[in-house]
């Protein structure tokens, strides 16, 4: 395999069974069938996929884990699921519903010996640390709760703990740059890439394939780029960014 290709990883934002895709992680409207969608991206060549059950309460549990089984069922690439996994009976769960990956997020800012334990028993390259990140007062805020809440942690010192604690892969999403469509945050990727090692996936503000290009080629060290509207809209198609990507050799 080229060691340069960069991934394209779609994310599907689950809330009561439905797609949905938000600005900012407000205002959610309804897309798609997460299955249909799914399947989609599988067959379009995507890289990866990324489930994120964004309302985890209780009752929404059962409708997601029977999603989950079914999207499971109909992809062949790698699937990660996240929202509302805080211990190892959650991990159990959703790989058991046939994920190949965790993402963990507000569990991890809880207790952060989970990302430790996680990857001991799971192995860390199935355990993936989500960080939502935001400006405030120009300063990076790592942001917990889907990002509604300031964990009042420093951005770099948390990415770097999580690292070191057994963290496999690093996705970075700028609350900033979310559903905005104005490109990737790059000045914070850049302050990810000087900080860690693993792995690391953009999140937040592709708005077309030119800053996937401006994604890979100016920060090298970033390995995915993860995106939902532009993929769910149809305003960016998979097979055309990936062969631009191919064309750039970043594939």
């Amino acid at each position: 395999m080229n060691m340069t290709k960069k991934r394209i990883i779609p994310c599907l934002d689950v809330k009561d069974g439905r797609v949905v895709k938000g600005v900012k992680f407000l205002g959610l409207s309804d897309v798609a069938q997460p299955v249909e969608l799914a399947k989609l991206y599988n067959d379009s060549g995507a890289d990866e996929l990324v489930f994120y059950d964004i309302t985890a309460s209780s009752d929404g549990r059962k409708i997601f884990t029977d999603v989950l089984k079914q999207v499971a069922e109909h992809v062949k690439i790698p699937l990660t699921v996240g929202g509302g996994i805080g211990t190892l009976d959650d991990i159990e769960n959703v790989l058991s519903c046939g994920a190949d990956k965790v993402s963990i997020n507000t569990g991890a800012l809880k207790n952060p010996e989970f990302i430790g334990e996680a990857s001991r028993k799971y192995g860390s390259e199935r355990i993936v640390l989500a960080v939502d990140v935001k400006r405030v007062d120009g300063v990076f805020r790592v942001f917990a709760r889907g990002g509604r809440e300031d964990s009042g942690l420093g951005f770099v010192e948390w990415i770097r703990r999580g690292e070191s604690l057994g963290a496999g892969e690093l996705v970075v999403n700028s609350i900033d740059a979310d559903g905005v469509k104005g490109g990737f945050d790059i000045p914070m990727l850049e302050v990810v890439c000087e900080a860690v090692s693993i792995p690391i996936i953009a999140s937040g503000g592709a708005g077309c394939i030119e800053d996937f290009v401006e994604l890979f080629e100016t920060l090298p060290k970033v390995s995915a780029g993860l995106a939902a509207s532009i993929f769910h809209f149809g305003e960016v198609g998979i097979p055309d960014l990936k062969r631009v990507l191919k064309e750039r050799n970043l594939q």
